[in-house]
């Protein structure tokens, strides 16, 4: 009898904390950096078929909930080619769950987009003219918080 006290007030302790610990994982932004290196000469296309047929995807996604934030960074000077990028897309989504669950793009992009041969081609040149993309989810961090 005993033990089985022990192992419900074992469970009433430690399900609430496993409980507050996962729903404070899923409620913490989760953030990606998209990479992306152009051939040289076409980060001027790149850029304006971006604007045109993704960005307005990602701010429709944020008017949805899905992202909390979202920006380009160019590189001020220039690097060796090796570690060169052209453009890098941050995207704040609202959490890990969220970031990494199913999501219907193309249905949105039908939708936002009703000439989708033109769409498909500006797409598909958008990552033609690029020597790299890659994703990186990145974690914050916090520098004040103790060991």
């Amino acid at each position: 009898m005993r033990h089985v006290l022990a192992a419900l007030l074992l469970v009433a302790i430690a399900v609430p904390i496993t409980i507050h610990a996962q729903s404070a994982a899923t409620d913490r932004p989760f953030v990606v950096e998209y990479y992306y290196k152009t051939k040289w000469g076409h980060a001027d296309e790149f850029l304006k078929l971006f604007k045109k047929n993704h960005y307005p995807v990602l701010k429709k996604e944020a008017e949805m909930g899905r992202i909390t934030k979202v920006w380009m960074d160019q590189p001020r000077y220039h690097t060796t080619e090796d570690g060169r990028w052209d453009f890098r897309v941050t995207i704040v989504f609202k959490n890990a769950t969220v970031a990494n669950e199913p999501f219907d793009e193309a249905a949105l992009q039908k939708q936002m987009y009703p000439d989708q041969d033109t769409f498909q081609r500006e797409e598909q040149r958008r990552f033609e003219i690029l020597d790299a993309h890659w994703d990186l989810p990145v974690k914050l961090m916090d520098l004040d918080a103790k060991p």
